[in-house]
């Protein structure tokens, strides 16, 4: 005879009770509204604070002098369309902003271009091409990073120095453009952020071109650049962010100030102020936040218009935040 077999179910049964798992749902989400109530009025205090001076240079730009002065924040006295002709009017006649715009242009387009080009060549470099110590080169660059910037400021005032390029009364203005592009045409962490993009790009790219003959300057440019194209207009965009925005450095190293880019300037108190007296001036606030808004105003306008281009550019290579 054959042994039976006896199945045998165990059921684990364990008491539940409803009304707690109801109570612990409730308390979880009442704790969860309370978080994000307090993350939001974080967010939009601290959104307050920083937009809170950009309100201001805008809203003082509006102003007589009289009530920036007084502190006025929320208030404008006499004709709005009159107080910013007449402020706008006048800093733009006092600055003579179209030499200085020019400047900043030139000065924008010249670094930005040759920061390019040196990028996108370096970035192919450390990315593609196979060479003795190329992880450990990369490695040098990026330890440069640490280093601040206002040390490199001397250094690099010291370097001009050498080269003849700061003189205090004959300085020509190919020796301000040399100053104010040299430094700045190699950024380590531009070709850190186009050398990731370009990892991403499969390597049997690479190995087909030259299977078709393809030169690895004409496979950089007909194949990679085009791939890459988002990381590269971001970082054109932010150059040109910090080029326009530069003012350290061009207020310590150009002596003549016709040569000065635009927000160099702006901070000229001889030129946005009155006369009060023979050895006294007073300072025109109002003239100096019109100042202030033309110079930010085609920066905010390059953001708004290529900001999906910037966070598609820095996702793509990897970064975040």
């Amino acid at each position: 005879m054959k042994p039976s077999v006896i199945n045998t179910k165990l059921k684990l049964v364990i008491p539940v009770n409803k009304v707690d798992v109801e109570g612990r749902a409730k308390r979880h989400k009442v704790r969860k509204a309370i978080f994000l109530t307090l993350t939001y009025i974080f967010l939009i205090a601290m959104a307050l604070v920083i937009l809170f001076p950009f309100y201001y240079m805008i809203f003082a730009s509006f102003m007589k002098e009289s009530d920036v002065i007084r502190g006025r924040l929320f208030t404008v006295t006499g004709n709005l369309f009159e107080n910013i002709n007449y402020n706008y009017t006048q800093t733009i006649t006092r600055l003579n902003i179209g030499r200085y715009i020019g400047n900043t242009l030139f000065i924008v387009l010249v670094t930005t271009c040759i920061q390019l080009l040196l990028t996108i060549a370096s970035a192919f470099a450390f990315a593609k091409l196979k060479f003795r110590g190329r992880e450990v080169l990369f490695i040098i660059f990026l330890a440069t990073m640490m280093i601040p910037g206002e040390m490199m400021m001397i250094t690099n005032y010291q370097t001009m120095i050498s080269f003849g390029f700061i003189k205090n009364l004959d300085q020509t203005y190919l020796d301000a453009v040399l100053i104010m592009v040299l430094p700045h045409v190699v950024s380590v962490f531009y070709i850190y952020l186009l050398r990731e993009s370009f990892k991403q790009i499969p390597d049997e790219l690479y190995l087909s071109a030259k299977v078709d003959g393809k030169k690895d300057w004409q496979y950089l440019w007909k194949v990679m650049v085009p791939l890459a194209s988002p990381t590269i207009i971001t970082i054109t965009i932010l150059q040109i962010i910090y080029t326009w925005n530069s003012y350290a450095w061009p207020n310590l190293t150009i002596k003549n100030k016709e040569y000065v880019p635009l927000s160099v300037i702006i901070r000229d108190t001889q030129i946005l102020a009155i006369e009060v007296s023979a050895d006294n001036l007073q300072v025109q606030y109002s003239w100096v936040m019109a100042a202030s808004v033309m110079t930010i105003l085609p920066l905010l306008i390059l953001f708004i218009v290529f900001r999906k281009y910037i966070m598609k550019g820095t996702s793509r290579a990897g970064i975040k935040g």
